[in-house]
């Protein structure tokens, strides 16, 4: 599958199948991801594998499709608002790059953003000023929505003199 085809094609996956995804392919993914533009080669991301225990006291509302793996994705701290800016793009590139990269082989992801409550920053034991960019359920879909419609790029174009 080519680029546009993994764009045009991804979806936002809400149930999976309980069949587990192999870590080595994940690891791959994660490693492809890091490819991600970040200003300076900060490489401001952090991945946790979220656990059952932890998963359990979360208490996402559908528990996350029933995914096998769930991945939680944080920035790191920055000293400046700009860098912290700099910081949460670059980690929401590393984060598209992984659901892309897994979607290409035939993988479903989501991205839920959960982790902004001060509940879910204390079970995960943050380290002080990362913050959580999106809680990443990963596995085979269940079923693949059918694309939105999207508003024609021709309607965000702005020429400027």
């Amino acid at each position: 599958m080519n680029v546009t085809g993994a764009i045009l094609t991804r979806r936002t996956i809400k149930q999976f199948k309980p069949d587990p995804v192999p870590m080595e392919n994940v690891l791959a993914w994660l490693s492809t991801a890091a490819y991600a533009p970040n200003h300076r080669m900060t490489e401001p991301w952090e991945v946790y594998v979220v656990g059952p225990s932890t998963r359990a006291n979360l208490k996402h509302k559908n528990d996350f499709g029933g995914a096998p793996l769930l991945l939680a994705v944080a920035s790191t701290p920055a000293k400046t608002s700009v860098d912290r800016d700099e910081h949460l793009v670059a980690t929401a590139c590393f984060i598209q790059n992984f659901m892309l990269a897994a979607h290409a082989e035939g993988v479903g992801t989501g991205w839920s953003s959960l982790g902004a409550s001060p509940r879910v920053r204390e079970l995960l034991a943050l380290p002080q000023g990362q913050e959580i960019i999106g809680f990443l359920p990963v596995g085979y879909p269940l079923e693949v929505p059918e694309p939105k419609l999207r508003t024609p790029i021709e309607q965000k174009l702005h020429d400027l003199p």
